[in-house]
């Protein structure tokens, strides 16, 4: 498992794949002049070791031994490198400086680029308490595997990012536990064919898509799923947001399965009204296109009275909103849902029962419920909704 103690940024520019067995290599970085102490710079044996598993035709592995091992910034760049089955096992603890400034003005500690075939297991990294910057950032990246991953920062920090990914495809994140200030994982402009799975989400500010749409030109999100994750007391659930101001961006193809909220204050929100400090964007309309967003198995509790609030685009809506079997409560009652601009549908047992909605249209599906009275929810939820649906606003 992979501890990330608050915040160096570990930008991991590389591409994960499987290779043929052939007669492995390893290099260890004791046996190269790594300190194991915590105080001395092991930073030149861990590049000395990079680039002889570079040079190497055979697959490798770097292996670091118990221990802790000063690390100041390091970048392993690949563009030269030829071999494309590096395996980098952690057994020990890697310590990013206690004063930021040391990384520089990149705000990088370990930085990966233009690598293919690397694989990264184990080990704890310390950053030693810095903070001001993600932890994970994943920029331009095909077929990368993170799993079981600790990132550990306080609630309280801005910016913190867990896990960032952007410009990439093919990422997997599993096996994971996040707490942080900011997003346990966000997923910005250009991302495509996610999975991220089995994740315990908080503190933070729970799964993000976005924020996106501050560039007229940017690339969209699709086909993104996040399953099986648990949220305690985060700020959100899952998210989606975009700047309100023109874009061609789109979000489309994104399932939320089988999640679990533990006093969350926005279980479900899509926010498309984005616009911190009223700066370059107030009155304008989100650009952004989201459609096709299927919400599956959610349940638990919500700290707010509305628990899924939809503020879509008033000039483009959000088509294609699926919810299925949602069941949230606040205290001993159940929430209640905002809509705006949306339009979809619902089966399963649904709760909220209430709603608020503006410009807003709902299709009724077949109800299959296994719960007791669940048709009597759907029924009542979907009334509400429909109700709110040929209004222009007001809580229904």
């Amino acid at each position: 498992m992979v501890l990330l103690s608050c915040c160096p940024v570990i930008t991991i520019l590389l591409a994960f794949f499987y290779q043929p067995l052939a007669t492995a290599v390893t290099y260890n970085v004791v046996n190269l002049g790594a300190k194991p102490d915590g105080k001395t710079d092991s930073t030149k044996s861990f590049l000395s070791a990079w680039d002889a598993a570079c040079a190497s035709a055979n697959p490798t592995t770097i292996y670091v031994p118990p221990g802790r091992y000063l690390l100041h910034k390091a970048k392993f760049y690949g563009e030269q490198c030829k071999n494309t089955a590096i395996t980098i096992r952690i057994d020990g603890t890697l310590v990013a400086p206690s004063d930021y400034r040391a990384i520089g003005n990149g705000g990088s500690w370990l930085i990966f680029e233009k690598v293919s075939g690397v694989s990264i297991f184990g080990g704890t990294l310390d950053g030693q308490g810095t903070v001001r910057c993600f932890h994970i950032a994943i920029d331009g990246c095909h077929n990368v595997k993170v799993q079981g991953v600790m990132v550990s920062a306080s609630g309280n920090s801005p910016n913190t990012d867990g896990i960032h990914i952007q410009l990439s495809s093919g990422v997997t994140i599993s096996n994971s536990r996040i707490a942080t200030g900011d997003d346990c994982v966000s997923i910005g402009p250009g991302s495509t064919n996610l999975w991220i799975e089995n994740v315990a989400c908080g503190p933070g500010h729970g799964i993000s898509i976005g924020s996106l749409g501050w560039e007229l030109q940017e690339p969209g999100v699709q086909n993104v799923t996040v399953k099986t994750v648990t949220f305690t007391g985060t700020q959100n659930g899952v998210r989606i947001k975009t700047w309100g101001r023109p874009s061609n961006g789109f979000v489309r193809g994104i399932v939320f399965q089988n999640l679990f909220m533990v006093n969350v204050q926005n279980p479900i929100i899509i926010d498309q009204n984005y616009c911190p400090h009223n700066n370059n964007c107030p009155g304008q309309n989100s650009g952004v296109i989201i459609s096709d967003v299927t919400y599956q198995d959610i349940h638990g509790t919500s700290a707010t009275a509305v628990a899924v609030k939809f503020d879509c685009s008033k000039k483009y809506g959000c088509k294609g909103i699926r919810l299925e079997d949602v069941n949230l409560t606040f205290g001993d009652q159940p929430a209640e849902a905002s809509c705006v601009n949306v339009g979809g549908s619902t089966s399963g047992s649904v709760e909220p029962t209430k709603a608020e909605a503006e410009g807003t249209s709902l299709k009724r599906n077949i109800v299959r419920s296994s719960e007791p009275h669940g048709l009597q929810k759907f029924e009542k939820w979907y009334s509400m909704l429909e109700r709110c649906f040929l209004r222009s606003s007001g809580r229904c």
